[in-house]
């Protein structure tokens, strides 16, 4: 039997209230952040847990989280898309990379202190350090060159690589990784 964790949709966050299931969704695949814990030394961590919107939309579509609102109501799957789509710009396009790199056994978290959409690790973090920057753009978006020399640079400061996708609507995500040469 496969166990449901509740997630209250509080303001604009995500939470696991309850500090078990927290700790439980964490081990399961570092999903969420624990409050007033940055970089958990260990997984055996029991603490509310916030969601980021594209780990709360994934669980749900696993059928291993539910969200309530404040009422207590079940959020639907397309009822959170359609709230995340207008708290976080290119959420459907980034949400589709983020399904996808999970899928493939990637543990994905945010990137935005690498200036990127994600930061993806092969096992987790606290396990290994993230070796890609994903950053992710509408299928029409132009590409200025100044950002890929931008995070070309960063990436290669931080020792990782870096990642473009594209979600061109109805298909699979596009990459193109970038590998700096000295």
């Amino acid at each position: 039997m496969v166990t449901v964790y509740t997630a209250h949709l509080i303001g604009r966050r995500v939470v696991v209230l309850d500090p078990e299931e927290g700790g439980e969704l964490y081990r399961r695949g570092f999903y969420g952040r624990f409050h007033g814990i940055p970089k958990p030394r260990t997984l055996d961590v029991r603490e509310s847990l916030e969601l980021s919107y594209f780990e709360a939309l994934y669980l749900v579509e696993q059928g291993v989280l539910r969200v309530v609102d404040g009422r207590g109501r079940e959020l639907d799957r397309e009822e959170l898309a359609e709230i995340f789509e207008r708290w976080y710009t290119g959420f459907r396009e980034a949400y589709e990379v983020y399904r996808d790199l999970r899928s493939r056994g990637y543990v994905v978290r945010s990137g935005m202190k690498f200036g990127s959409t994600f930061a993806v690790y092969r096992y987790g973090p606290g396990i290994d350090h993230a070796p890609f920057l994903v950053h992710v753009l509408r299928y029409k978006d132009e590409l200025d060159p100044i950002e890929i020399v931008r995070a070309g640079r960063l990436s290669h400061s931080v020792r990782k690589r870096f990642v473009l996708a594209y979600v061109e609507p109805g298909k699979k995500p596009e990459y193109l990784i970038f590998q700096w040469m000295m």
